[in-house]
């Protein structure tokens, strides 16, 4: 017999796979008091830990734990929601998760509580999208980060943004659908200021969503160049362990090594590639067409070259194949051994640092200079954030700054001026998941004496 209630009910293990002190099965759905019921033989209070034994079909229990019932509307999904703490063994769970399944719910897809969260209104895309960049989160600056974007710091800022745009586009409605009103809107409404105050806004949140994207997928840094230039060394130095062996002989490295470190919070993936040179090694030169592809793939490639010799044919003909565009760091390592300072210099087309990976000398210039590649710069009050965020707030930069076009050309076509506002807030909305084209005429109705 089915104790959920009439609308779909969900149930899924909440706790991460394997072994645990405490496992937790969450359960969304309508009326969901009789499904407690059945499980537990005990009608829980709202929001207090009830002590219940978990029972199969024929009374027998599975297990002993921690029943917790929170009414709709103030859940996590805006639903009933039944959360059941018991032991946190994998075998024991999947009983009990079997035994809800009984009872009328259905294992709840990828990503679903969330999902009915946003439906309900308890959350929007931006918050729902930060739960998984929290859980996610790979340094504690993308946690905090996320957890912000999660309480709605990301969402707020986009609001008060659309609340500003929605003003404005008020001005320009009421102005073409009631010309008799006699409204001189470029003096009267100060177009170019509240513009102004728009576009400022709008580059201060595309800052800060930048860092946080930044801060959530890392920059993707590749170490190329001949052997035994030093890129083992290096990347050993870079991660502070010894995750590459090192060798004087050529070609040790056959195939990319990974690491992913922290700099201010920023993860960088470092991958340490093959040498790149002509062999007739069958090995080796599949490592080299794998260290091509990674450098394709990379954000920025360190270009090592060795500082005793300076930059040879072969490194220049490395140097030529990169991919066109591709960031890129030439380093001079091995100044232990040329006897060259640690420093920072600009070349023809990049900037090159020389460095002894061996000691250690120079690594901090490189750092920085990573920093400034990725685009970094301290601030406090970073959003997580994706590239679909991003590529919202660009578009709409570019609707606003369109706007501006018109209205400051010889004659302001205040027609194409609403169209351009209009689109620049619909790509905000992308952000949210909410869009209020549609309540525009409520709004200009609620805020303007029209019908008098």
């Amino acid at each position: 017999m089915s104790f959920a209630g009439q609308k779909d009910s969900i149930a899924a293990i909440a706790t991460a796979p394997g072994r645990g002190g405490v496992g937790v099965i969450r359960v969304s759905g309508s009326d969901l008091l009789p499904f407690a019921f059945a499980l537990t033989g005990k009608t829980p209070k709202p929001r207090y830990a009830t002590l219940a034994d978990f029972k199969a079909a024929d009374g027998t229990t599975i297990d002993s734990g921690i029943l917790l019932f929170f009414p709709n509307p103030n859940s996590y999904t805006g639903e009933d929601v039944l959360e059941l703490q018991g032991h946190g063994g994998p075998v024991v769970m999947q009983m009990v998760l079997a035994r809800c399944i009984d009872l009328g719910a259905r294992l709840a897809e990828p990503g679903e509580f969330s999902r009915r969260a946003f439906l309900n209104g308890k959350m929007d895309l931006a918050q729902a999208e930060a739960v998984a960049d929290l859980i996610d989160a790979a340094t504690a600056s993308a946690a905090r980060s996320a957890v912000r974007s999660l309480q709605g710091e990301f969402s707020r800022a986009i609001g008060e943004l659309n609340d500003e745009l929605v003003n404005l586009r008020m001005l320009v409605e009421a102005t073409l659908d009631f010309p008799e009103e006699d409204i001189d809107f470029l003096k009267a409404a100060n177009a170019f200021g509240r513009l102004e105050r728009l576009q400022l806004k709008l580059a201060e949140i595309f800052d800060r969503a930048a860092q946080g994207k930044l801060l959530q997928s890392g920059l993707h840094v590749v170490l190329a160049g001949q052997p035994n230039v030093g890129k083992s060394s290096l990347l050993n130095r870079l991660a502070g362990d010894d995750l590459a062996i090192v060798t004087p002989i050529a070609g040790t490295t056959r195939d990319a090594l990974r690491s992913t470190i922290q700099i201010e919070g920023i993860p960088l993936h470092i991958i340490d590639t093959a040498g790149l040179r002509e062999t007739d090694d069958e090995v080796e030169i599949i490592g080299i067409e794998r260290s091509w592809k990674e450098i394709e793939r990379s954000d920025v490639v360190l270009l090592l070259v060795d500082a005793q010799g300076g930059m040879t044919p072969a490194d220049g003909a490395i140097l030529a194949r990169l991919p066109e565009g591709l960031q890129r760091i030439t380093i001079y390592n091995k100044i232990d051994l040329s006897g060259a300072q640690a420093e920072r210099h600009d070349e023809a087309d990049s900037i090159a640092i020389s460095l002894s990976a061996r000691s250690g000398e120079g690594i901090g210039l490189l750092r920085r200079e990573l920093l400034r590649i990725a685009g970094w710069h301290q601030t406090e009050d970073i959003f997580i954030a994706r590239e679909r965020h991003l590529r919202a707030l660009s578009d709409a930069q570019e609707h606003l700054a369109a706007a501006r076009s018109v209205v400051e050309g010889a004659y302001p076509a205040l027609e194409l001026f609403a169209e351009e506002l209009r689109l620049t807030q619909r790509h905000l909305g992308r952000i949210t998941g909410e869009f209020t084209a549609d309540d525009l005429l409520g709004v200009i109705f609620s805020r303007f004496c029209i019908g008098k």
